[in-house]
């Protein structure tokens, strides 16, 4: 820590701080909190934040600062305003720090303002002020706030009322001894398999085991997201293992159920990947419409109208939030069926408990989306593209067929390919070439579906329904090939496709965009996947090949998405997106 006697002998200390390292200026007459500090100076996700009397600065934006404070130091020195009063408003906080953060923001770099509530930042100028301010703090439990706000402030039921009162505190036991999120993360993933690992044994101690461990997995997974909250310990590589390692350690579980049943005499494979099918595609449904309205102009409906209305009802917030079968209340559920019934109830429960989410939360979605009077941005498009993942086939269609007119155009278009690949796939004769036939089909109209933007009110259903139609296909002609162990390798192969359209959403919220084009064209896109998926069904039908030709197409699919995903995130600088809301 460095004493300035003035702003200029301030900028010359920062210019002499290695180019690397953050840097931070704060008013010595500063009283409040230790938190209050906190969290305007240390948390890594902004180039620059404030709070009254201090100010920090990312590397990136050292430049910026230095600038800022020279130019503070003149106009200050010379009696003329920091900014211009007739463009900018006058800074709120009149010390130096607080002159500099308008300055920053006058010459275009964000400056973060976290919200304190009870917590005191001021910079006194008197001594009755000085007196009031150490009273404020006084008054005020530093440390509960601490806690308080380690907790999301959107979660499901049984998250809020079983495990955040008491895992807050694991959080912080964590941070004193100097655990990183990153760590109880991992933990909480080897907790989860061999969660799996158990369930897989088959015997009813093995799934009391196993429902146990599922349910320490979820508080470690809470407490990892609390511990980065509490101690500001938020990474690129953090919320992204965040985000993968729950649809992993979930997924997971569901093969060493299967496992386990066949073990037992119950073959329930077919459960386990319609259970994976049907969560995938609801997580789509969920971040296509974000996607595709987050940024929308004029975005107003009667229907989101009366969800904020039903949102000041306490009671119905609740009912509401459990009603979509949060991984909170979703891994309870699985968790005490595994151990006290059988696989195949766990899976029942799943497939009626998800589809009644889906209804439900799609139903809101569409009724939004047609109320809604709203001009989507070409980024939302884009985005909306990016997740349809179409391959090369699919944009060759594209880039020769003539874009269809029509507000709702795109996504009936995209319905019809889904209706004929999964209908041919059900209803065909198994290993007809006339499936491969509804597979050609299925490419040429999921081509038209995205010749043109994706910028209708419903064109959010386009990437969930090309998801149903891959994920549904492969599911269904495994199941009706007969042929040993052609499911479990099925559900290899979704799960590797699954993982890389997860991929893609959060490099899309990272800001980061899609995944480069050489990956997908390399992958096949969806619809060369599906038509594959056909082919090999129908050249290899009822024998062992088909089974091992699943499991080839599995392994190459995860090891080029995994390889290119975990060079991205290790090397990545995009920003640290954490979930502070979604319930899925």
């Amino acid at each position: 820590m460095l004493t300035a006697v003035d702003a200029g002998d301030a900028a010359a200390l920062l210019a002499a701080v290695p180019a690397g390292r953050r840097v931070a200026l704060v008013d010595p007459r500063f009283v409040g909190h230790v938190h209050a500090l906190r969290l305007g100076l240390t948390d890594p996700r902004f180039p620059a934040a404030t709070v009254p009397g201090a100010l920090t600065a990312r590397p990136e934006a050292r430049g910026a600062l230095l600038r800022a404070l020279h130019r503070t130091a003149a106009a200050v020195g010379v009696g003329a305003p920091v900014v211009d009063p007739d463009t900018d408003p006058a800074p709120e906080d009149r010390t130096v720090p607080g002159r500099i953060a308008v300055a920053l923001e006058a010459e275009g770099t964000a400056v973060q303002r976290p919200a304190l509530g009870s917590l005191v930042a001021a910079v006194p100028t008197d001594p009755e002020q000085e007196a009031a301010a150490a009273a404020a703090v006084a008054s005020v439990d530093d440390e509960a706030v601490r806690l308080r706000s380690a907790v999301k402030a959107h979660d499901g039921f049984f998250t809020t009322f079983a495990i955040s009162p008491y895992s807050r505190y694991i959080a912080r036991w964590c941070a004193r001894r100097n655990l990183t999120p990153n760590q109880v993360t991992t933990a909480s993933l080897i907790t989860a398999l061999i969660a799996a690992g158990c369930a897989a044994t088959g015997t009813r101690g093995g799934y009391v085991a196993a429902g146990i461990l599922l349910l320490v997995s979820f508080v470690l997974d809470c407490t990892d997201g609390q511990l980065a909250r509490y101690s500001l310990q938020y990474s690129t590589m953090g919320a992204w293992l965040d985000a993968t390692f729950d649809r992993a350690k979930e997924y997971a579980y569901y093969a060493g159920l299967a496992i386990g049943a066949v073990r037992g005499g119950d073959d329930v494979w077919v459960l386990a990947l319609g259970a994976m099918v049907l969560q995938a595609c609801r997580h789509v449904v969920d971040f296509s419409f974000n996607e595709a309205n987050h940024d929308a102009v004029a975005n107003t409906s009667p229907t989101a109208a009366l969800s904020d209305k039903l949102d000041s009802v306490g009671w119905t917030v609740w009912a509401r939030r459990m009603i979509v079968l949060p991984i909170g209340e979703r891994w309870a559920m699985i968790a005490v069926l595994t151990a006290l019934t059988t696989p195949r109830i766990v899976f029942y429960a799943l497939l009626v408990g998800c589809s009644l989410a889906a209804c439900y939360t799609t139903a809101g979605r569409l009724l939004r989306s047609l109320t809604r009077r709203a001009s989507r941005t070409d980024r939302a498009a884009q985005a909306l593209a990016d997740l349809a993942d179409s391959g090369p086939l699919a944009q060759a269609v594209a880039a020769i067929a003539p874009g269809l007119r029509g507000t709702f155009t795109a996504p009936a278009v995209a319905l019809l390919g889904t209706l004929v690949m999964v209908g041919g796939a059900l209803f065909l004769p198994y290993g007809s070439w006339l499936t491969v036939a509804a597979a050609a089909v299925y490419v040429v109209l999921s081509g038209l579906s995205v010749a043109r933007p994706l910028k209708g009110a419903l064109d959010w259903l386009v990437p969930p329904l090309f998801r149903a139609a891959e994920y549904v296909t492969s599911l269904v002609l495994a199941a009706r090939s007969d042929v040993p162990h052609a499911v479990p390798a099925a559900f290899g192969l979704v799960s590797a496709v699954a993982y890389h359209h997860y991929d893609t959403v959060y490099r899309i919220r990272g800001g980061t965009g899609a995944p480069p084009q050489w990956l997908v064209r390399t992958i096949g896109g969806h619809e060369g996947r599906t038509a594959l998926v056909a082919v090999l069904a129908a050249v290899l039908t009822h024998t062992s090949g088909f089974t091992t030709a699943l499991t080839a197409l599995a392994v190459a699919v995860a090891l080029v998405v995994l390889v290119e995903s975990i060079r991205f995130w290790v090397s990545s600088s995009a920003p640290a997106v954490h979930d502070e809301g979604e319930l899925a």
